[in-house]
């Protein structure tokens, strides 16, 4: 863990019988400000202090926080539903959980590897061969492009709504700022090398099973039948949920349930 990290401040541990959700703002070198998790552990958390539990990441979608999700749905449900430890991070507003090669002082990344993920490993109980990423629209980009880059530290991703090629958006969503491009001509490298379709070949390489889902009306639906294609074309073991749906929080609600019968059933002892 890097020794700038500070695992401190801001602890609120909510308990309803022996259901707990805990805040923790962590200081890192790799970001300009702090980021504040929530985690949720399962019911059985506290009363079963020798056993280990598998974990899922929930990343946010563009201008969200760390509690969007928890807004959209009941986390804790999920936790105590399927056994997971819930952690939701703080993207940053619009940081897209890259290492920025325009702006030194986000390097979302690095932060995620080398300082959130040591610092859940050391605090809670975690499965280390059964964690799990996804997130929405941003989020979504996030998880698979974050299991892209270290598949070896996750048993499964997924994505709902998600980003999945920058390229159409290059200059929305503070894209271009954070890829530090002017036009799509001289940043199509860039935008091909931070895009999760970019780095398909490495979830190919994996092995591993992925899931994403998106709504018939929603503004990304086309970027994600084109991916859904381009993981037939290399024989990845995709899951695709397409249906009635657009990007707002009644189709998330309806579908993460979905991703997390998904993991679930790819625990492994």
């Amino acid at each position: 863990m890097n020794k700038q990290l500070i695992l401190n401040t801001f602890l609120i541990i909510l308990f309803f019988g022996v259901k707990a959700q805990k805040q923790h703002v962590l200081t890192s070198e790799y970001i300009a400000k702090n980021d504040t998790l929530w985690v949720f552990t399962p019911s059985d958390y506290n009363v079963q202090p020798e056993k280990t539990y598998p974990l899922i990441y929930l990343l946010h979608g563009w201008s969200g926080n760390y509690h969007q999700w928890n807004d959209i749905t009941d986390c804790q449900k999920y936790a105590d539903r399927y056994g997971f430890i819930i952690v939701c991070p703080d993207g940053l507003y619009d940081s897209w959980y890259f290492n920025s090669p325009a702006i030194k002082e986000s390097q979302f990344s690095d932060f995620f590897f080398y300082d959130l993920m040591p610092f859940i490993a050391s605090t809670y109980r975690v499965d280390a061969k059964n964690a799990f990423i996804t997130g929405l629209s941003m989020g979504g980009h996030g998880a698979l492009y974050l299991f892209a880059q270290k598949p070896e530290l996750f048993r499964s991703a997924g994505s709902l709504s998600g980003v999945l090629n920058l390229t159409d958006w290059w200059d929305t969503y503070a894209i271009n700022t954070y890829l530090g491009i002017k036009n799509k001509e001289s940043g199509l490298d860039q935008l091909r090398k931070f895009s999760v379709k970019g780095n398909i070949n490495s979830i190919a390489l994996s092995g591993k099973e992925i899931i994403f889902s998106c709504g018939s009306s929603d503004q990304f639906f086309g970027i994600n039948n084109d991916f859904k294609q381009k993981c037939d074309d290399l024989k990845i073991h995709a899951t695709y949920i397409s249906g009635p749906g657009a990007h707002d929080y009644t189709y998330w609600k309806s579908n993460i349930g979905y991703q997390f019968i998904f993991f679930s059933e790819r625990i492994i002892p």
